[in-house]
């Protein structure tokens, strides 16, 4: 191919007809003329930009199959060939496709396979390597085995012919597997033998002993990864780990749990960091590998490995239990603060009261201990333990006056835990109730609530003086102590008529009042959105808590199922919506009977596995018992936890559906969830999903227990 041809009809193609990522896609002739051009960077700067636009994020779009002759042609003419064909092999891959039919980027690519199949013998072997990634996606296995095979017979360069074993394995496992078999041995280069072993694992062959030598071999294995093309396996030994554990069975898990056991023993540095890595990834798929790996992970926390665990063991919480001395005598050292401080935060998880002490010690010089104690990374259901030198230093750190950002809010909230235990802080705290309203007032109302009727009287004057100008929860504290709602009901009151106030927060605590807030009753219907306001969350969230406040204060169904309605419809959809109409779902709940008309809309959200759990409770709570199809609603929620869309409310809703709507069928698919291996809850914030796949294994057995039939009965 001509370079000079390589643009032809780039100026009659029809680009304002197109879109990709950001829109029109007006911009691509630039682009292409830029990327077949003389200027290197501007052809460097067009790939990062096509890379932005037509493959943004790995999803594809209309005029990502525009643009596939083009780039095949300009990379067939030998310029930045190893690049674009990398790209269209990236595109042919992407199932990720919009506003297009499914496969038609693909098909677009495979097209161009006269272009690029040549490159397969070219003379650089970062083409060749490319052209064996970009025929491969095309998936086009009839058309491109045979051209595969046939380089594999020739191909000499290790880094190339791992990635032919790649593709083959790909296109045909079993061939795949067939070629591995004899590239597994350490006579061969680390990236064949690497590449041997992901052909028989896409093969689905069994682990064995080979394929665990192969792989410890290979180690450090992260730095072949990145010579490779496929993003997905950048880390072979944690994809490794993920494809054995995902295969669910007790031997796989064992072979993952060996493997990593062996990595993490490895005398080289890199490739217990590399193992480390790995293990972090399996402890949060498996609910075995904690326990199975711990032996190993305990030496690292003293070998000076400790960055490399430190993080894991904080996920791990109490589960890790017995690394405490290993970590308490780490955030003792002081040659390192940061890794001190580090250390402390995980000690704070894993046994809080061996870092009471500490942290006391180092208060305002431990930002990531008094975090993990009292911050975003705390157990939000478990309070710190209380220990009188902690108590000392909190209030010692709280006069001083270089208190910035989250940390008062941090010191005020183990006060608030402690409660009447931290009585001594009271006066000091009464002094911040202007300067930081927020975290000071619960504290105060939490502390003196537990003691003597003068204190009380005292925190709950102070309280007074500061609700009518402070934020709102300064009266909600002056209530949580008194019980007394004037101060409260006057502060919502101003809250819901002032055009900046915030509607569903005030909502939310006057909804918390039930009929003696009555007289904001007009108040909260004057605050629902009217036929002008935009549909976005927090509009339609606002209504949601408006609407469950008035029922929990006036009991008036009409207003309440007619807001809950417009809610749904609007929120009908739209993906962004969804979680309002969880929230609706939730308060349609509440009304009981009174809420039979919003069965339809309840019904809607069956259809979607993270709607389902609430939709559920809802139509159990207002639905004619005669009219619900138990088994089949119990099915679905069941669904939605394999889904691993609302788990936690989908065991709530079999609780509600009961005994009797469950076959053996739906006791098993509980009982998986109570008791496999694999973790149901894999996403989310990483520094939550063991403890809350934790707290979800333990509510489902429960359930389980609550639900399964006595066998003496």
């Amino acid at each position: 191919m001509d370079l000079a041809h390589a643009l032809d009809g780039l100026d009659t193609h029809p680009w304002a007809d197109t879109t990709h990522a950001y829109g029109s896609a007006e911009d691509l002739p630039e682009l292409l003329r830029a990327l077949a051009g003389d200027d290197e960077e501007a052809a460097d700067e067009a790939v990062s930009e096509l890379y932005g636009s037509i493959l943004h994020q790995g999803t594809v779009y209309a005029a990502t199959a525009d643009v596939a002759p083009f780039l095949a042609r300009i990379a067939a003419a030998g310029h930045k060939s190893a690049d674009l064909l990398r790209l269209l092999g990236d595109m042919a891959g992407s199932d990720d496709e919009h506003g297009v039919e499914p496969g038609t980027v693909r098909r677009a690519v495979a097209a161009q396979l006269p272009l690029i199949t040549p490159s397969l013998g070219d003379s650089d072997p970062a083409v060749r390597q490319a052209a064996v990634w970009a025929v491969a996606r095309t998936r086009a296995a009839d058309t491109v085995l045979s051209a595969l095979l046939g380089r594999w017979d020739t191909e000499r360069e290790p880094l190339v012919r791992a990635e032919l074993l790649g593709a083959i394995a790909r296109l045909d496992p079993a061939a795949g597997a067939a070629l591995a078999q004899a590239a597994l041995g350490p006579e061969h280069p680390a990236h064949l033998r690497l590449a041997a072993v992901f052909a028989r694992l896409d093969a689905g062959e069994a682990w064995d002993a080979a394929h665990h030598r192969a792989m410890l071999l290979s180690l450090p294995a992260s730095p072949l990864g990145r010579e490779r093309l496929d993003l997905d396996r950048a880390e072979p030994l944690c994809a490794v780990v993920e494809e054995l554990l995902q295969r669910g069975t007790d031997a796989d898990t064992t072979a993952a749990g060996d493997l990593l056991d062996a990595a993490l023993r490895d005398e080289r540095a890199d490739v217990r960091a590399e193992a480390a890595w790995a293990a972090d990834r399996a402890c949060q798929m498996s609910r075995s590998a904690p326990e199975r790996l711990l032996p190993a992970l305990l030496p690292l926390v003293t070998a000076g490995d400790a960055r490399g665990v430190l993080s894991l063991l904080g996920k791990l919480g109490p589960i890790a239990a017995k690394a405490a001395p290993a970590l308490a005598a780490l955030a003792e050292a002081g040659h390192d603060e940061d890794l001190a401080d580090r250390a402390l935060g995980v000690l704070a998880l894993v046994a809080p009261d061996r870092a009471a002490p500490l942290l006391a010690r180092g208060l305002g010089k431990r930002p990531w201990g008094l975090d993990a104690a009292a911050g975003f990374r705390a157990p939000q259901d478990v309070p710190f333990p209380f220990h009188p030198e902690l108590l000392t230093a909190v209030r010692a750190r709280l006069a001083e006056d270089d208190l910035t950002g989250n940390e008062p809010s941090q010191l005020m909230r183990l006060l608030r835990q402690w409660g009447g235990r931290a009585a001594d802080a009271l006066p000091g705290l009464y002094g911040l109730l202007t300067r930081f309203p927020l975290p000071a007032a619960p504290a105060v109302a939490a502390v003196a609530a537990e003691c003597p009727l003068d204190e009380r009287r005292r925190a709950a004057q102070a309280l007074r003086a500061q609700a009518p100008d402070g934020p709102l929860p300064v009266a909600e504290a002056h209530f949580e102590l008194t019980g007394e709602t004037d101060v409260l009901l006057a502060r919502l009151a101003k809250e819901l008529s002032d055009a900046s106030g915030d509607a569903a927060w005030a909502a939310q605590v006057a909804g918390r009042l039930g009929a003696a807030a009555a007289g904001l009753a007009e108040g909260l219907r004057g605050a629902l959105s009217g036929a002008d306001a935009p549909d976005t969350s927090p509009v339609l969230d606002a209504d949601v808590a408006l609407a469950d406040a008035l029922w929990r204060i006036t009991g008036d169904a009409e207003t309440v199922v007619a807001v809950l309605d417009s809610v749904f419809t609007r929120a009908s959809g739209e993906y962004w919506f969804r979680w309002t109409a969880i929230r609706a779902a939730r308060a349609a709940a509440l009304l009981g009977p009174a809420g039979r008309p919003l069965v339809p809309r309840l019904t809607a959200l069956l259809d979607d596995p993270a709607q389902a759990p609430a939709a559920v409770l809802a139509l159990v709570a207002v639905a004619d018992p005669d009219t619900l199809d138990r088994p089949a609603l119990a099915d679905t929620v069941l669904t939605s936890a394999e889904q691993k869309a609302g788990a936690l409310e989908a065991c709530d809703a079999l609780l509600a559906l009961g005994a009797g709507a469950l076959s053996a069928d739906h006791l098993r698919r509980l009982t998986d969830l109570a008791e496999r291996d694999l973790r149901v809850i894999r996403s989310g914030t990483e520094s939550e999903i063991v403890r809350a796949d934790e707290r979800l294994r333990a509510r489902a057995r429960e359930v389980l227990a609550a639900l399964r039939p006595d066998p003496t009965g």
